[in-house]
């Protein structure tokens, strides 16, 4: 027999064996899942402290020491005030609830799934988040709702599903489209008076809880405990909606977005557009144009740092006509900077994330409340809230690389600076270079054109320049065919992003398509030719015996 270091005397080459050892763990963690296995709590003690206790806190109390930069806040664990359930509202969770939630983890916020536990490890800490609430050791085990059966979707469904939606005021919080910007979005908190945003039912693959139409009615019929968030059993026990409009509005609510997470491109196609360019970024000729997704998280890297940023990601399209090139760019933002409606907002996330330090909420909420009023400008008087505008970066470098070699993506630095075409919702687009965060230097000198529009939770940013740049202006030139790095940032003015508090994306590409070629066509054609030519001298010379 061959012996080696990872088989021993088995017979089997080292990664047969270790393919095999994996396949028997794995097997064995199913069957004893599906057998049940014994919870342990203080072996689930053991794996909390590892994993857990960083954000949730050593006793469960959701304080833990990064859970001052969260928001939403993590679980607290000690109320029993559990989201994601199948069970009524204000019931504990079943086994299976909790498991899903560890296994899967809460998308929209900072709980990351861990499918890399065993299962015998996910058993223990049930058993030990259980321990922290007296509660899971009264009464019965925790049963499921009788959810009922979809009697199907379809534009019947949708339509009965939207007047659900109006019938059940969804629209107070999430807004007429669905992205958050409802007029009672700015004043909502969880339980513990933290504030806590309304879902952007748009983004459906980031729904808590799961994003099939089967997962967003039990969210809907069972509600979020803790949270704004109420259960249509209520009002459908008040005969407010029926059964059947629940399963509607839960159609409704998927058909709102995507049930998956867009494709991540590396590079944004700009079309060539022969019938020339777009005037705005509401012309009808951008239905024509691929867009592409690209994701944003907050700016995590330098101080003050952002770990809950408002905006998640931005849909890019391009068009150029060779002498000019046009971006059309989207995000979900819902409110529209400065707004003093949001004041309240703005003065609670700075407090519930400590962004300026000692915080004294309650007197600038006194005088939000007795003297801001919408005509005023942004606050500078003592007690008056700063409001900050809405923001967007465009990031490339001054000249397109001829290596791998690119910028800092944090607006490039002192050596290495960036060119950026920048929006302000006060001060439009304009250009200007980069050397670091919060250091743009305004080019007048460029001529960056454009505008951007709000509309229901949603900006529109239009940005046009020419390929080449004025002599006296210090840009990129744009080159067809050539691939060019971008990059992209994001400030919520009413939530206090300003300077280094954003969010921000790696580096992507974009590429101008060149003018379509005369060789594209005639090559194939010339390809053809010859491959008949060929074939029929051989046909002759098959039938001529030679």
């Amino acid at each position: 027999m061959k012996s080696d270091r990872l088989g021993g005397s088995t017979g089997l080459s080292g990664p047969v064996f270790l393919a095999s050892a994996l396949f028997a763990g794995m097997v064995v963690q199913l069957a004893a899942a599906a057998q049940g296995l014994a919870q342990d709590a203080e072996a689930g003690k053991v794996v909390y402290d590892l994993w857990c206790a960083e954000c949730h806190g050593v006793n469960g109390a959701g304080d833990g020491p990064a859970a001052a930069s969260m928001l939403p806040r993590p679980r607290d664990f000690t109320q029993a005030r559990y989201q994601i359930r199948r069970t009524g509202s204000g019931q504990l969770p079943t086994d299976d609830d909790i498991r899903a939630a560890i296994r899967d983890g809460l998308p929209g916020t900072t709980m990351p799934g861990w499918p890399n536990l065993s299962a015998r490890e996910t058993e223990d800490v049930i058993a030990y988040l259980k321990s922290f609430s007296r509660f899971f050791g009264m009464g019965d085990p925790p049963q499921p709702m009788e959810l009922g059966t979809d009697p199907g979707g379809g534009p019947a469904a949708i339509e009965s599903g939207a007047a659900a939606y109006l019938a059940l005021e969804c629209e107070a919080c999430h807004g007429p489209s669905g992205r958050g910007d409802g007029a009672s979005a700015p004043t909502l908190e969880d339980w513990r008076g933290f504030p806590i945003r309304a879902a952007d039912l748009s983004e459906v693959w980031l729904f808590n809880g799961g994003s099939s139409v089967d997962d967003i009615h039990t969210r809907v019929l069972t509600g979020l405990d803790g949270t704004p968030m109420p259960a249509a059993s209520d009002a459908m026990n008040a005969g407010v909606v029926t059964p059947e409009e629940v399963w509607a509005l839960a159609h409704y609510v998927a058909s709102l977005g995507p049930s998956q997470a867009p494709p991540l491109n590396e590079v944004v196609r700009v079309g060539r557009a022969e019938a020339g360019l777009p005037g705005d970024g509401d012309a009808d000729s951008w239905g024509q144009a691929e867009a592409f997704y690209f994701p944003l998280g907050g700016q995590v890297i330098e101080p003050p740092r952002n770990f809950a940023p408002t905006v998640d990601g931005v849909w890019v399209q391009g068009l150029h006509d060779g002498n000019d090139v046009a971006l059309r760019i989207q995000w979900n933002d819902p409110s529209r900077s400065p707004d003093p409606s949001w004041d309240e907002w703005q003065l609670k996330v700075s407090e519930t994330l400590d962004m300026d330090g000692a915080f004294d909420l309650d007197a600038s909420l006194a005088a939000v409340d007795a003297e801001i009023t919408e005509d005023e400008p942004r606050g500078d008087a003592e007690g008056e809230v700063p409001r900050y505008p809405d923001r967007f970066y465009v990031q490339f470098p001054f000249e397109i690389p001829t290596s791998s070699q690119r910028p800092y993506f944090l607006m490039g630095d002192a050596r290495n600076p960036v060119y950026l075409w920048t929006w302000d919702s006060e001060q439009g687009v304009g250009a200007a270079r980069g050397r670091g965060l919060a250091s743009a230097e305004e080019l007048p000198e460029d001529a960056v054109a454009g505008q951007a529009t709000w509309s229901e939770g949603r900006w529109t940013l239009y940005v046009r320049r020419a390929l080449v740049p004025d002599p006296e202006a210090d840009g990129i030139t744009f080159a067809e065919g050539a691939t060019i790095p971008v990059a992209f940032q994001a400030w919520d003015g009413s939530s206090g992003e300003t300077e280094r508090r954003s969010s921000i994306s790696t580096w992507y590409y974009i590429l101008l398509e060149p003018p379509a070629s005369n060789r594209v066509v005639v090559a194939p054609m010339i390809a053809m030719l010859l491959t008949g030519a060929f074939g029929l001298v051989l046909v002759r010379r098959a039938q001529s015996g030679d």
